[in-house]
């Protein structure tokens, strides 16, 4: 009897089963040793809640408002790039999922499927933006991603150049996907990931590309490589320039320091994401959960969320509790997908907004506010 989908980490476990080990290693790792990726999750345990009893919380709710959209969770699906490679159509799938459950959905500028595909199951997702120096392809991607309905842009900070992801080269993933032995063997000994993730899409739509960079789409698979992105030089005025031509909600994420926070509210900005990237960018970085209190002080009226290492319930509480407007959380969503597609996306969002609202019962919460006086760093 297979083991039974309790929470987030279950998908994990079940979809490593379903995956070739390139595939789920991409996935799940990050660069170098991995100590941010570990740290992530380390740090939700140097927090501890402190509950009140004896409170009458049969009317608490998980609803909570950010730019004036009354959601049903404090959550939503981190952007994911070249989510397409684990499951067929997974932008679509996820965006699908989090419109139903009314959650917040950010569309990766590095994923397989056009915008405007996914705006058509989801009108009130947002654009996660990789921007480059070319100014000419940064003005081209922000007028198509407002002719396409986004109204709101995050803008991606931490990846001024490529991680050095030695576990991807280890296990023979590289991205654009180059053709080698070492992949054909890991795919054919996952046939059905083989059939159906990889063979019939290919035939049904051709090589899948990176359909949302400011320039031409790239094919997913090639033996050439990623076209150089030049982002080492992307900088504050470039950012001004894009507050100055975008005119709806505009985001900064993976920052940490307060005073890139500061920067970003005297922009103009809307709001900013901590966040080390899950780990997958500069290795030994803070944990995101460890720089929200001082974040979101700098910050001041300015919403400031996170992503990196959540995985309970308990964990949102922690970083709502420690000023954080909305949560974002992305692997365990994809390996929701590869177990059981938009339905197992569903379930995975389920499970999440069930442990919150009973943790809020159990901490003696009707709502989200006051959180900041039910935590402690031990």
């Amino acid at each position: 009897m297979a083991n039974p989908i309790l929470n987030l980490q279950d998908f994990e476990t079940a979809a490593q089963k379903r995956l070739p080990q390139c595939i789920f290693g991409f996935i799940q790792g990050g660069a170098e040793d991995e100590v941010s990726v570990k740290n992530n999750r380390e740090a939700f345990n140097r927090y501890k809640l402190l509950p009140r009893v004896m409170v009458d919380t049969t009317m608490r709710s998980t609803q909570i408002e950010t730019f004036a959209h009354l959601w049903n969770a404090p959550f939503g699906i981190a952007p994911m790039g070249a989510m397409a490679v684990a499951v067929p159509d997974a932008d679509r799938i996820l965006a699908g999922a989090a419109a139903q459950a009314n959650i917040p959905f950010v569309l990766s500028g590095a994923s397989l499927r056009r915008m405007e595909d996914v705006m058509q199951v989801n009108q009130s997702a947002w654009f996660q933006a990789y921007l480059t120096a070319q100014v000419e392809d940064n003005l081209k991607l922000i007028e198509r991603v407002g002719n396409s309905g986004f109204r709101t842009l995050i803008i991606t900070a931490d990846v001024a150049v490529g991680a050095n992801r030695e576990n991807d080269l280890r296990n023979g993933y590289t991205s654009p996907l180059r053709p080698s032995f070492k992949l054909l063997a890991d795919g054919l000994s996952h046939p059905n990931w083989m059939i159906n993730t990889f063979i019939r899409p290919m035939l049904a739509d051709g090589i899948p590309r990176f359909e949302n960079f400011g320039g031409e789409p790239i094919p997913m698979l090639s033996r050439a490589g990623l076209r150089l992105h030049r982002r080492d030089n992307f900088n504050w005025e470039s950012l001004k320039h894009i507050r100055q031509v975008w005119k709806h909600k505009l985001l900064l994420k993976g920052i940490l320091d307060p005073e890139d926070v500061v920067r970003a509210r005297e922009i103009g900005l809307d709001g900013v994401i901590a966040s080390n990237h899950g780990g997958r960018q500069l290795d030994c970085t803070i944990a995101p959960l460890d720089m929200l209190a001082e974040m979101t002080q700098a910050a001041g009226a300015m919403p400031v969320m996170m992503d990196s290492g959540v995985r309970r319930g308990t964990d949102v509480l922690k970083a709502l509790a420690l000023g954080a407007r909305h949560v974002f959380i992305g692997r365990p969503f994809l390996y929701a997908a590869v177990v059981g597609g938009q339905s197992g996306v569903a379930k995975a969002i389920e499970l999440l907004q069930a442990e919150i609202h009973r943790d809020m019962a159990l901490l003696g919460a009707v709502d989200f506010s006051g959180l900041n006086s039910r935590i402690r760093k031990i």
